[in-house]
């Protein structure tokens, strides 16, 4: 009988290897396209909102800035998380990507308070009389360009990081929407403003506070997986169920424990026991984890660690 032909593990890991790569200068594609957008942006909103004297135009562009350094942040990050395994790092750097991540969202969590608290002076200042300043058509028209550029990239970015499965990639994407959404209650702060007069200039800062709220959800929803992650949360129920359902379909198998899980950025690692027959050979048990590992790392990853144990039937 012709016996089955088996991967060359070097080809294996190169082919691996080339993935991280491949996936790595993916990442780095739609993080410079961002970058320029995010270069470009806030320069015309500072100058918008100088020309047109508005302040909230001047305070976007700040909001926009930030998504220009959160780039930085995640180029420099990516590229350390594709880094291969080495001595002081047994299961690669994949964690870095998940600080990224965090650290994002923390970004985020402080541009929505600053915009939050911003919108709170104004609004105190108009209840004790003060006169909010009236901003020009110019500043409306950077806020609609902002909305849609914003918009755009936001799509375009959240589109590449869900095929990449980089939760970072994710996370930027979302900053970009929050961008956007910061400007849409600028628009309409500087719209009304315009078109309804002085008393209807309140508005600004109101339409700011709904977008603070939104930006910190979104902070929260970013941060908080990202530092479970850090702190060696297991996957999910519905995902250490496949796994023991993977190991439960190979032939001879049975009662799958002491699962282990934990991810580390985009892939994951699996420590998991199970048992066999204590009278089949060590061939046929090697190719049944042979099998079972290969359908786990079909599932979540191509770099993901997965040790296996077969115990004899007690």
């Amino acid at each position: 009988m012709k016996t089955p032909e088996r991967q060359n593990p070097t080809s294996q890991a190169e082919a691996q290897v080339g993935e991280a790569v491949q996936r790595r200068k993916e990442i780095y594609k739609v993080t410079l396209w961002g970058s320029l957008v995010n270069f470009v942006l806030p320069i015309f909103k500072f100058l918008c909102g100088w020309l047109g004297g508005s302040s909230a135009m001047v305070a976007d562009a700040v909001h926009s800035l930030s998504d220009f350094l959160t780039d930085i942040v995640v180029i420099a990050f990516v590229r350390l998380s594709g880094k291969p395994c080495d001595a002081d790092h047994d299961f690669g750097h994949g964690k870095y990507e998940t600080l990224a991540t965090a650290t994002i969202g923390l970004m985020l969590f402080a541009v929505g308070i600053g915009i939050f608290w911003s919108a709170a002076v104004q609004i105190y200042d108009w209840m004790n009389g003060a006169t909010l300043s009236r901003p020009g058509w110019v500043a409306l028209i950077a806020a609609l360009v902002s909305i849609f550029s914003k918009e755009v990239l936001f799509r375009y970015t959240l589109r590449c990081g869900r095929r990449l499965h980089s939760e970072t990639v994710v996370a930027n994407a979302w900053h970009h929407r929050s961008d956007a959404l910061s400007s849409i209650g600028t628009a309409v702060g500087i719209g009304g403003a315009i078109v309804l007069g002085e008393q209807w200039r309140i508005l600004d800062p109101l339409a700011a506070i709904v977008v603070s709220f939104l930006v910190v959800k979104v902070a929260c929803e970013l941060t908080v997986p990202s530092v479970e992650e850090l702190l060696e949360k297991s996957l999910p129920e519905e995902e250490e169920a496949f796994i023991r359902d993977t190991i439960l379909e190979q032939p001879g198998t049975s009662d799958p424990h002491n699962l282990r899980t934990r991810r580390i950025g985009n892939y994951c690692a699996i420590d998991v026991h199970f048992r066999m027959d204590g009278q089949t050979t060590i061939a046929d048990a090697h190719q049944t984890t042979r099998v079972i590992e290969e359908k786990l790392r079909k599932r979540f990853g191509a770099q993901t660690f997965v040790y296996t144990h077969v115990e004899p039937v007690k």
